[in-house]
């Protein structure tokens, strides 16, 4: 699961008990964080009596199998990624069946889809407002420092996951125009970057056809743009689970956003306790080799 908690949740009453039955009900294994607010991932992590580790304000991972190992800055900034190795069991030979699981959390302004659906922008100057937002330099600096993950990822598989504040290429077709205010193709250059890096999109493995299952993530409680003028939200596919190496199997992909979501601004009672839906993967973990 990647799943943006919204400032830990704090804008939804009873919040934490609400994650945890969303976590529950989701029969998870291994979560990537974001927006956690500092105390969310420990708080959960011993209601549940799983192992976390937390990195900065923002970002963690939650797992039911032991952390061996943490990857990345552990002071990383509101922005950037973490990332956790973990144990999930052992080969009747003695051999540890490991994965490495990194979240990510990018910048978010300015926002692509802003730009196409409210500015019009043609999709060169898309791409031009995507390396102003940072979020480019972003996902190179993450990718690099888990270069060394992605180069043994055949032998230990990698998960990258997290709220990219940004749409995928793989999304913005000429066939998915409609859906997006009329724009499309669109190169996005964050979800061309991982690809590039040998990451894969797991919903887009399940679900191949954009038009058939947009996934959207963004946003399940802004129907409608914030700013009261009454137009619609774009709503966007903008959180991933990405996966590299040949041992992981794509079962099924979801976004996930359950129960009761009234819409901005009258979420305290939402059963949902975020502004994103999440993201669901089932892998099947091959014994390959």
């Amino acid at each position: 699961m990647s799943w943006n908690l919204w400032l830990g949740g704090s804008p939804v009453d009873g919040h934490r008990d609400k994650q945890l039955a969303v976590l529950l009900a989701a029969d998870v294994d291994v979560v990537g964080l974001q927006e956690t607010a500092v105390h969310a991932a420990p708080e959960l992590a011993e209601a549940l009596g799983w192992f976390h580790h937390s990195a900065g304000e923002n970002l963690a991972v939650l797992s039911r199998h032991p952390v061996v190992d943490t990857l990345g800055d552990p002071a990383v900034g509101f922005y950037g990624a973490a990332g956790a190795r973990i144990r999930l069991d052992e080969h009747p030979d003695g051999t540890p069946h490991e994965l490495v699981l990194w979240t990510a959390h990018l910048n978010y302004t300015p926002y692509g889809p802003y730009d196409a659906c409210f500015g019009g922008l043609p999709a060169a100057e898309l791409a031009d407002r995507e390396g102003e937002s940072g979020r480019v330099r972003e996902i190179d600096g993450i990718l690099a420092a888990m270069a060394p993950d992605l180069a043994a990822a055949d032998r230990t598989p990698v998960l990258l996951v997290g709220d990219f504040n940004a749409p995928s290429h793989l999304d913005w077709t000429a066939a998915a125009a409609p859906l997006h205010g009329g724009h499309g193709p669109v190169d996005w250059p964050v979800s061309r970057a991982v690809e590039r890096a040998g990451l894969r999109d797991s919903y887009r493995e399940a679900h191949p056809d954009p038009v058939a299952a947009p996934g959207a993530t963004w946003s399940p409680v802004h129907p409608r743009h914030e700013d009261g003028s009454g137009r619609p939200e774009p709503q966007d596919r903008i959180d991933f689970v990405l996966h590299a190496g040949d041992r992981l199997d794509v079962l099924d992909s979801t976004a996930l956003a359950t129960g009761r979501i009234a819409p901005w601004p009258d979420v305290a009672a939402n059963d949902w306790p975020s502004d994103h839906a999440a993201v669901v993967t089932t892998f099947r973990f091959a014994r390959r080799g």
